[in-house]
């Protein structure tokens, strides 16, 4: 079967009880995608509730980390696309969390800017409202998360020179090309940064979505 030109990546450790759902509602946007869950060496069934839901799933034999099970998804994601007959201007790679704290229904708008020609890369920004400015911030998240959010901004600008509103999302998406070029070696949570790092050395046009 021909792989669609959009694959949405779904980095998983011990995420059996909102997996599945992710998987569905992945499945349910009016995009043509297969969503690819990385199942991070996990001790649940991680890996059987995701099958079950329709996902394809690439498993870690141990854990190794968000960082890991992001680059196993990209790479798994572009031998995928590789086979699609789709121009490559339209094909996407798309990263969201297995835990429900990002809603699939928003995948079109993170793509959009891409297929538009207008970015190579897509950030879902915690920190953007739809009626708002880019300063400010949305309701419902802790401040002990929001500081930690604004330092590792904070961190993230002053090594790479690039202001990002939300730079730990992990709500992203990529141009093939774009994805292509990344090279991420780390394996943990420093993964976000890596990624920043990565559109500033490849001088990559970066968008913020809310």
């Amino acid at each position: 079967m021909t792989p669609p030109p959009l694959i949405i990546v779904i980095p998983a450790y011990n995420e059996e009880k909102t997996v599945g759902e992710v998987v569905v509602k992945c499945r349910m946007q009016n995009v043509e995608c297969r969503t690819l869950v990385i199942d991070d060496g996990s001790s649940d069934n991680t890996a059987q509730v995701a099958k079950q839901a329709g996902a394809v799933v690439l498993s870690h034999p141990i854990n190794r980390g968000l960082g890991a099970a992001i680059a196993t998804g990209i790479e798994g994601a572009l031998r995928s696309l590789r086979s699609t007959g789709a121009p490559s201007a339209s094909q996407c790679v798309v990263t969201l969390d297995a835990d429900l704290q990002h809603d699939p229904a928003e995948i079109p708008q993170m793509v959009a800017p891409i297929m538009q020609g207008e970015a190579d890369v897509v950030i879902g920004s915690r920190f953007v409202t739809k009626s708002r400015g880019a300063s400010d911030l949305v309701t419902g998240m802790p401040w002990s998360r929001r500081l930690a959010n604004w330092c590792g901004n904070v961190v993230t600008w002053f090594l790479f020179g690039i202001w990002v509103s939300d730079s730990q999302s992990g709500f992203r998406a990529f141009s093939a090309s774009a994805a292509r070029k990344l090279r991420l070696r780390t394996s943990t949570m420093e993964v976000s940064s890596e990624i920043i790092r990565e559109i500033t050395r490849l001088k990559l046009r970066l968008v913020e979505v809310p």
